[in-house]
């Protein structure tokens, strides 16, 4: 019998504690090998022979951190203990100046809230009012909650839309039933302001996933809750039902104003801005032809409206007033009729006020300004924040933020945080300036996502409050229509509430916003794609086929609605239970990659840009920097490549490289790599 091969003995492994040592000492073996004749490496005098790193390509990665995981604010500043009086004070004064920073660029945050939306009405305030006159269509709860979503995006405010449904309401042009589900569409167009400010932090990836994923979980919670509650209201009409009872129980009269609490503060600013006359969009709702050639930028801001007893003309076929006040001076008659008239008294102070500008023309100019100052502001409040969050203070901040109770009363902190964030609204008097002002501090990890969530739903409460506290102030003849509307709000996110918070398992938009911020943190192209498909495109598309009619709202709306749950599930097996599915439906690779993957459309995108920053900027100052700049990355590297030959380097340079002298002294072949 044949002997067995002889083994080589394995080296001992000397290298445990470090693992890139152990990569290069192969490395090195490998070289010996290629080689053959080279000396040994380790001796002194002799040229060190260049390793290919492809080994380390081999290695196991190190386990990836959780991008949902709060970051540690680190404080890389000198400790507190550490310095001397003078310095101590001029930290202490450095505090109060960022703190006052602060509240300056959250006031500017706030007044350019209030300016853009304001810029919205004055581009689609005359068109929401349009929108709101067909009745046909509003009778379609599918239709009114489309139109609703519209007109708050249009006019960036749900109180506005709200107002102008009490306005329809109190005119008899809408029913309370009809005007519900226009209620949900502007529950969920005013979270569009949120997911906008969230587009601002989109230059840290991780920041950008946290801070979309906390802006959209407000999208979620309202389009789940209109699936889910819409049809039940179509069908049993319970909140008609609900609130209905309530307010017939209630012996009403008209209160005093409402109380503003933050407009205080805000309206001294933005009122030298720009003001405008809200009454024309309600005019135009309730189909006041005048209304039309009206605008919406008021010029006085004080008159007094005085009704005196005139003599005026009739035509002769109209009926006179009373006999005793008609009579007839040749071929006029006259008669005595009250005629009201407005005794302008003091002009308004705003910018605007004597632009011979149309409306148009003026809302673009203030959305751009309020855009930017919006940006402008974010930015710097995101920048002084992670400057003053860090060490001690983050860690106080997020334990007393993120913090659970002990174990019986662990459900406890999320009703409190509910709790926190409606009373926070209430002052603010906005769900929009309440959400846009967490975005921020989501994003830099401040407010963990699953904290955030019911800071939200509080906002969403907080918001009814306030519309409650309007409708107790509005006038007898529309008291109980508003209180109605407002009352129903309130009811449906309630309901909302009670679905998707209480068990954990239900609360899907907190699943949903983390799956789409990791979508958008590594396509970020695709935040703006689903800001425009779920609150322009898709509504628009509703929309339009209810116009149409029910057949073939129905007719396209089912199929469609049918093929997209049937891949949710499919998507939830494939994860979850994929030996139940048949194998071809296991994943998705029998279907072409464009249509489950976003990869082709990003590589197309981002080609498109290319294309076009190199054809369409070539002879900008801009580009020409860049290819200077290239150039010198690629003169880097060469310089940078690694020779056996150490003099070969000099050589290349000048332009020309020396006859190998011997073979002892030649390039390292595949080995040359750049480091």
């Amino acid at each position: 019998m044949a002997p067995w091969p002889e083994v080589e003995k394995p080296e001992t492994n000397n290298y445990i504690g470090d693992s890139s040592k152990q990569n290069q000492n192969m490395a090195g073996k490998e070289g010996e090998n290629h080689k053959g004749n080279v000396a040994s490496h380790g001796n002194k005098g002799e040229i060190q022979p260049a390793f290919s790193t492809i080994a380390l390509i081999d290695e196991p990665r190190p386990e990836e951190e959780d991008p949902w995981a709060l970051p540690e604010l680190q404080d890389t500043g000198v400790k507190w203990s550490e310095l001397d009086r003078k310095g101590k004070i001029i930290r202490v004064l450095y505090g109060i100046g960022k703190f006052i920073m602060l509240l300056g660029l959250l006031y500017m945050f706030v007044c350019s809230l209030d300016v853009l939306s304001s810029a919205f009405q004055l581009v689609g305030g005359k068109a929401a009012g349009d929108i709101f006159k067909d009745d046909s269509v509003l009778s379609n709860p599918v239709a009114g909650l489309v139109i609703g979503v519209l007109v708050t995006v249009m006019v960036q405010s749900s109180s506005t839309s709200s107002s102008i449904i009490v306005s329809m309401v109190s005119s008899t042009l809408l029913t309370v039933k009809a005007a519900i589900p226009i209620i949900m569409g502007a529950n969920i167009g005013t979270s569009v302001t949120n997911t906008i400010v969230a587009l601002m932090q989109a230059g840290d990836r991780n920041e950008f996933r946290r801070a979309f994923a906390g802006a959209t979980i407000h999208d979620f919670f309202n389009w789940l809750a209109v699936f889910a509650l819409l049809p039940v209201e179509v069908i049993t009409g319970y909140l008609y039902h609900l609130t209905n009872a309530i307010v017939e129980s209630f012996h009403l009269e008209s209160g005093d104003d409402a109380p503003e609490l933050l407009k205080v503060i805000t309206d001294p600013f933005t009122k030298l801005i720009i003001e405008l006359d809200k009454s024309v969009i309600n005019a135009i709702a309730t189909n006041d032809e005048s209304a039309k050639n009206k605008s919406l930028v008021k010029i006085w801001c004080e008159t007094n409206t005085s009704v005196t007893l005139q003599n005026v003309t009739i035509p002769p076929s109209e009926n006179c007033t009373s006999s005793d006040l008609c009579w007839t001076e040749g071929n006029l008659t006259w008669t005595m009729k009250n005629e009201t008239e407005i005794i302008l008294i003091t002009k308004c102070k705003h910018l605007f006020v004597d632009a011979d500008l149309p409306d148009l023309a003026i809302g673009l100019i203030l959305l751009a300004l309020s855009l930017l100052v919006l940006c402008s502001c974010l930015v710097m409040i995101v920048k002084l924040l992670n400057s003053v969050l860090k060490g001690q203070v983050a860690s106080i901040i997020k334990k007393t933020i993120n913090t659970d109770f002990p174990f019986p009363f662990t459900w406890l902190a999320g009703y409190l945080a509910m709790l926190a964030g409606a009373g926070m609204t209430f002052v603010v008097q906005s769900s929009s300036v309440f959400t846009s002002a967490i975005t921020p501090l989501v994003g830099i990890g401040v407010i963990s996502i699953e904290r955030s969530y019911p800071l939200t739903l509080g906002a969403n409460i907080g918001t009814t409050t306030t519309a409650i506290l309007a409708a107790l102030a509005s006038p007898g003849s529309t008291l109980k229509y508003s209180l109605q509307i407002a009352l129903c709000h309130f009811f449906f996110n309630i309901s909302g509430i009670i679905l998707f918070y209480p068990i954990p398992i239900t609360r899907l938009p907190i699943r949903m916003s983390k799956t789409l911020g990791n979508t958008t943190a590594q396509y970020r192209w695709f935040a703006i794609f689903y800001l425009l498909v779920c609150f322009f495109l898709l509504p628009l598309f509703v929309f339009g086929l209810s116009l149409a009619g029910w057949p073939v709202l129905l007719g396209v709306c089912l199929p469609i609605f049918a093929l997209f749950m049937a891949m949710v599930v499919i998507n939830i097996l494939q994860k979850r239970r994929p030996d139940s599915l048949p194998e071809k439906l296991q994943n998705w690779d029998f279907l072409p990659i464009w249509l489950h993957s976003l990869e082709p459309w990003d590589n197309i995108l981002m080609a498109s840009l290319a294309f076009c920053g190199k054809h369409c900027c070539g002879f900008c100052k801009c580009c020409k920097v860049n290819a200077e700049q290239e150039g010198a990355k690629d003169k880097q590297l060469k310089t940078m490549e690694v020779y056996e030959n150490t003099m070969a380097m000099g050589d290349e340079e000048r332009g020309g490289r020396r006859p190998p002298a011997g073979a002892g002294v030649e390039k390292a072949g595949t080995n040359n790599t750049a480091l």
